[in-house]
């Protein structure tokens, strides 16, 4: 099975989320995409103190009508900071002869050397990075971290950089919605309209159950 992973803290889950999530199944031709949100990010906080609970019924909602996306609760079934390389882990041992395919964005990539165990993240899974049109990627050792670059080669029949695990890196260029959960809080707060930003069901939600009415601090994509 060829499973696509997309966590976050999903604070809120908003129309570019899933529309990445559909050019990456489309893109790597995935029987299924995962969408893990964050109990605990490790490098950065949730904004609003909003449970846990809330932002995984809000993805719930939000997926409702996409047969092949599925939402998991795995990062607040254990304890501790939600570290990416403990959730493949996870994911591997539930699955140990599927393909898993790790979505981040640019910006994410570019930090990869920070992250918890980043060398074993490329034993665990493809990497998919999706940027958007108008960011220019640099040449083939430039997008990828230093003390790593010995560990890929670059396949020239498929334009990827595969690691000497045989997963890859996949850059996707995705179709560029100018929406941020920071954007929908700060609206939200200020009494304005969220449509067009988020699926009905996500604004019914929020609107039900009061979320995100008074100022916020900037923070969570």
């Amino acid at each position: 099975m060829k499973t696509g992973i997309l966590g976050g803290t999903f604070n809120p889950i908003h129309l570019a989320h899933l529309r990445i999530a559909e050019e990456v199944q489309a893109a790597c031709g995935l029987n299924r995409l995962l969408f893990i949100p964050a109990a605990e990010p490790p490098h950065k906080d949730v904004v609003g103190a909003v449970p846990f609970s809330h932002r995984l019924a809000m993805v719930k909602a939000a997926i409702a009508d996409h047969p092949r996306f599925q939402v998991s609760d795995l990062e607040i079934r254990r304890s501790g900071k939600s570290y990416s390389v403990d959730t493949l882990d996870i994911l591997r041992r539930e699955d140990p002869d599927g393909e898993r395919y790790f979505i981040i964005g640019l910006d994410s990539w570019r930090d990869i050397g920070s992250w918890k165990d980043c060398a074993r993240l490329f034993e665990l899974t493809h990497l998919v990075i999706v940027t958007r049109p108008d960011v220019a990627i640099a040449g083939p050792l430039g997008v990828l971290p230093v003390a790593m670059r010995h560990d890929f080669c670059y396949d020239k029949d498929c334009q990827k950089f595969r690691h000497k695990s045989g997963n890859c890196l996949i850059f996707l260029t995705e179709t560029n919605l100018s929406i941020s959960s920071t954007e929908i809080r700060h609206l939200l707060a200020n009494g304005q309209s969220i449509e067009g930003l988020v699926p009905t069901a996500v604004a019914d939600y929020i609107e039900k159950h009061g979320l995100y009415r008074t100022p916020q601090e900037k923070g969570s994509f």
